[in-house]
């Protein structure tokens, strides 16, 4: 019989207790005579009954929390890898992604560390919704997001749905419902002419704001198939251009005062990638 966890317990309580008492009882009757010993020896009855089913109810409660807890990291550990499968489905479809989703991520939460973000639970949320951010791109045709030159008006307008289509996917799902500010926001602008939805100053999101500086600063370093890579300094001096109209000034002076820290985040990445790209240069043809 498989029984759920709660009547499992409660009938292994329900056994403990009438053995122990009726045990217990003949055992106290057949060992003492005297009234006051038969007193004492009850008193003792009692309090191991209290003491044994304590222990034995842990035990048992404990083991199934650890079953729940066990099923739970399971789930979460699917979802993850589903997430994964999602960030690696947009870098099939764009190449340049990936890469660039790896740095923005670990860029993002060294600076929401340093902005005072600590909260591990928090964190988590910031680090998939970076690795997010370009979800709704799934949902966009493969000649707009791959075309080498500047999308005409009709393409920009269906390029522009991609963080609303994000939003409708991270909202049906409750895990990923707090990931979702990052992929909704980060194309919103500090003066209101970003989009999705036009929002202005403090109210786009913290975490928005400060992936829209990192964000911007990656896509203009790194060449795209539309465009050639920025010198640092052109980069760096468009920022501090766009403080308070594009990126929220208090962000961008966080950025800039620990720029060499913030960028050595992503080191680890570029690492990676240039051992990648040397393996790859040392195969040769067939």
């Amino acid at each position: 019989m498989n029984l759920k966890p709660h009547y499992q317990i409660a009938l292994v309580y329900l056994t403990v207790g009438i053995l122990w008492i009726s045990w217990s009882d003949l055992a106290v009757a057949l060992l003492f005579q005297n009234s006051d010993h038969i007193i004492v020896a009850q008193k003792i009855k009692g309090c191991g009954f209290i003491v044994i089913t304590a222990l034995l109810l842990f035990f048992l409660i404990r083991k199934k929390i650890n079953a729940v807890t066990e099923i739970n990291t399971k789930l979460v550990e699917s979802y993850e890898q589903t997430m994964s499968g999602w960030v690696h489905l947009i870098d099939l479809r764009h190449r340049e992604t990936k890469n660039h989703t790896d740095r923005v991520t670990k860029m993002t939460l060294k600076m929401t560390k340093l902005f005072g973000i600590t909260d591990l639970v928090e964190l988590n949320h910031i680090k998939w919704g970076a690795m997010l951010h370009d979800l709704g791109k799934i949902g966009l045709r493969d000649d707009i997001l791959t075309k080498p030159g500047k999308l005409n008006s009709a393409e920009w307008a269906e390029m522009k749905m991609h963080p609303q289509i994000a939003h409708d996917i991270l909202s049906n799902i409750d895990y990923l419902m707090p990931c979702r500010d990052i992929p909704y926001s980060h194309h919103e602008k500090w003066d209101g002419s970003g989009y999705p939805q036009g929002l202005k100053g403090d109210v786009i999101p913290i975490t928005a704001r400060i992936f829209a500086v990192i964000d911007v600063w990656d896509a203009l370093i790194h060449s795209r198939v539309y465009k050639s890579a920025w010198s640092e300094e052109k980069v760096l001096q468009h920022i501090k251009e766009q403080s308070g109209s594009h990126f929220d000034p208090d962000v961008v002076k966080l950025f800039l005062e620990n720029y060499s820290e913030i960028k050595e985040s992503s080191r680890d990445v570029h690492t990676l990638t240039a051992k990648k790209s040397i393996a790859t240069d040392s195969i040769q043809p067939c």
